[in-house]
């Protein structure tokens, strides 16, 4: 499949999943504009990186985590080529012994599966049981690219919007926080 780069939503959302459309709903909703492009499945960063051309946009790494104890649970967005370690982390959020949060956790508390968590998922978080945690580095680009809810469909978007109008509509304040580059 060749990848286009397309305004807003699908003209026809049929055979698309309902947090897909979720997803579009809200955005538009909101006055959000945004790019968008189908694609095959694209669960790892590697799947990203021709994606990310399309968009003219790096898709960041979102990771679920939680604390030991499977009391907090957070969705960490960081620059996808940028390496990820959990004491880096775990100073800066006082949380220690953080490791990956389970796929039946991802599904109950974002309403997404392994592959398609992003920040998008926080609107299926009312009660705002996960804690937004983005990387400083993230915010820097005038754009933003993630998942709708869905691996096979990527967006484009302002950062602005997301951090102005998507962030303050589902009620997450996100912490920032300074991972290095090694």
């Amino acid at each position: 499949m060749e990848m286009q780069l397309y305004d807003g939503r699908p003209a026809d959302t049929a055979g698309r999943s309902e947090h897909e459309t979720a997803t579009y709903d809200l955005l538009d909703s909101l006055g959000i504009a945004y790019k968008r492009t189908d694609h095959e499945h694209a669960d790892t960063m590697e799947a990203c990186r021709a994606i990310d051309g399309v968009l003219g946009v790096l898709i960041c790494k979102n990771l679920f985590l939680c604390n030991r104890q499977k009391t907090r649970f957070y969705l960490l967005l960081m620059p996808g080529d940028k390496p990820f370690h959990t004491r880096d982390l775990s100073a800066q959020i006082n949380s220690s012994r953080l490791s990956f949060g389970s796929p039946e956790d991802m599904e109950r508390l974002l309403g997404v599966s392994p592959g398609s968590v992003s920040v998008m998922g926080l609107m299926n978080d009312p009660q705002g049981l996960v804690t937004l945690l983005i990387d400083s580095d993230m915010l820097r680009g005038e754009y933003f690219g993630c998942h709708p809810c869905v691996n096979t469909s990527s967006l484009k978007l302002r950062t602005s919007d997301l951090t102005g109008v998507f962030l303050p509509a589902v009620r997450h304040e996100p912490t920032i926080v300074e991972l290095p580059w090694d």
